[in-house]
């Protein structure tokens, strides 16, 4: 009986082993059925099989079949031209075994990351949210969710499926990115999907590939003062290693960004930080995608002004080639650093890129960003971008928020009054002004708009702001 016993196991362990070289041929799970591919675009697609095995890849919009063979490390890789936005079409990979993806969506695909802000679901709850979620019915929007995962090395996948949004899939997902997507939809009347990878409380430190951390001294420095916290990693590389670098070379249209929270306490690293953040992802993808993202809420932090230098942080990394930022102190909640207003975030994401990304010149997708100043006497004239429609105090107050400084860099409060597109700033304690600074308070919501109903950024014209009273 033993022996039997024995000669069964055996029979079991190769028809195990027989069957898996039989579906040799496999794929990454980022790839798989409702997923949508980058339109006009060379998209690459890739998996495992064995050494040597002839690999045919197979697009139903051209039935051009591209061949390849897997490498000795088991690894494959192709390219396939993809169309115009549209589908569903099919995809085949087939091998040894065949691979049928079906429902496959041509179109626009964005990956949204960050903490909590970002991750924050409908479900969660949010600003009409029950609302909303019956209303949630489009079969052309396509979701994936990377589950927290961190690791210290790069993983090659991740769990996850693409699911099509309805409102039973919608309130499970980034109430942001849904809110995004969907204004993309509605505007261009194609495809969109959407890649949710994010975890709350994380620093940026942890998105980056840790080598990019490693060879900038003060970006290493900073990161080893990095204290562990309970509800995820703090570590350099650790989510980037498993949440965004399985996705690579997923083909995208751009990035969103939610994200700031954790690295208040060091605002002045951070303007250092997230460039290189953008600079790193853009090299992994070999694409200088557009990245987009949202400036911090107000809140009640810890130290005086950090929320408000996190900001500047922020503001300044508009000098990054191809990006774009919303502002949201009209919006936020400064005792909840979750503000419940998820549908105009995502609506301004949406608005910022198709006015940048695809070309809808019409849409003001900005308040007013600080552009330059100008000493004139005892006052100093600041001209801002995005004020092209003229400027406004939202409330018909006065202005709000404003602070002026000697050659000491002591600020005081200003009085500021609008003069055409520009705001002119004094106070009667300095005569000869040489700074300011505006909405410099972790909790400021300033009432200076645009005409076009969208709030002026935090701004400090020293060039290192950390030195400010």
């Amino acid at each position: 009986m033993l022996k039997n016993a024995f000669r069964f196991g055996a029979i079991c362990l190769l028809f195990l082993f027989s069957s898996k070289a039989a579906t040799a041929v496999s794929l990454p799970k980022i790839f798989g059925s409702h997923m949508v591919l980058q339109q006009n675009a060379e998209v690459t697609m890739w998996g495992w099989g064995n050494p040597g095995e002839e690999i045919t890849v197979t697009g139903s919009w051209n039935q051009e079949a591209v061949k390849t063979k897997a490498s000795n490390l088991a690894q494959w890789q192709v390219k396939l031209k993809t169309p115009a936005a549209g589908g569903p079409f099919s995809v085949t990979v087939k091998g040894q075994n065949t691979i049928n993806l079906e429902d496959v969506l041509v179109g626009e695909v964005w990956l949204c990351s960050g903490q909590s802000n970002m991750e924050w679901t409908t479900k969660a709850g949010i600003d009409n949210g029950a609302a909303e979620i019956p209303k949630a019915n489009f079969p052309s929007i396509r979701f994936f969710t990377v589950p927290r995962r961190s690791a210290d090395g790069v993983q090659l996948d991740v769990d996850g499926e693409w699911v099509v949004c309805s409102p039973e899939t919608m309130p499970n997902f980034s109430a942001v990115g849904y809110f995004f997507g969907r204004q993309i939809y509605l505007n261009l009347k194609m495809p969109v999907g959407l890649i949710n990878s994010s975890w709350g409380g994380t620093p940026a430190e942890v998105w980056v590939n840790p080598q990019a951390i490693s060879k900038t001294e003060n970006l290493a420095q900073a990161a080893a003062k990095l204290q562990e916290v309970p509800w995820g990693p703090v570590r350099p590389g650790k989510t980037y290693n498993a949440m965004i670098a399985p996705l690579i070379p997923y083909q995208i249209a751009g990035a969103l960004w939610y994200q700031g929270e954790a690295n208040v306490s060091d605002p002045g690293n951070y303007a250092q930080l997230l460039p290189a953040l953008i600079q790193n992802w853009r090299q992994e993808w070999n694409k200088d995608f557009p990245f987009y993202f949202v400036q911090l809420a107000p809140y009640k932090y810890g130290r005086p002004h950090e929320g408000a230098m996190l900001r500047e942080a922020q503001r300044r990394t508009l000098t990054t080639p191809n990006t774009g930022m919303i502002v949201i102190t009209d919006i936020g909640n400064k005792d909840d650093i979750h503000p419940r207003n998820k549908i105009d975030v995502g609506l301004r994401l949406a608005n910022l890129a198709l006015a940048k990304t695809y070309g809808k010149k019409e849409l003001t997708y900005s308040g007013p960003l600080y552009k330059s100043m100008k000493v004139e006497g005892d006052k100093i004239r600041i001209q801002f971008d995005h004020a092209e429609s003229g400027l406004v105090a939202k409330d018909g107050k006065a202005l709000t928020h404003f602070e002026i400084a000697g050659s000491d860099n002591r600020f005081v409060p200003a009085t500021a009054k609008i003069s055409g597109k520009t705001v002119v700033v004094q106070a009667k304690e300095i005569k000869n002004p040489a700074a300011v600074r505006f909405a410099w308070d972790n909790i400021a919501e300033p009432n200076l708009f645009n005409k076009a109903g969208l709030p002026a950024s935090t701004f400090n014209t020293l060039e290192n702001f950390a030195d400010s009273n």
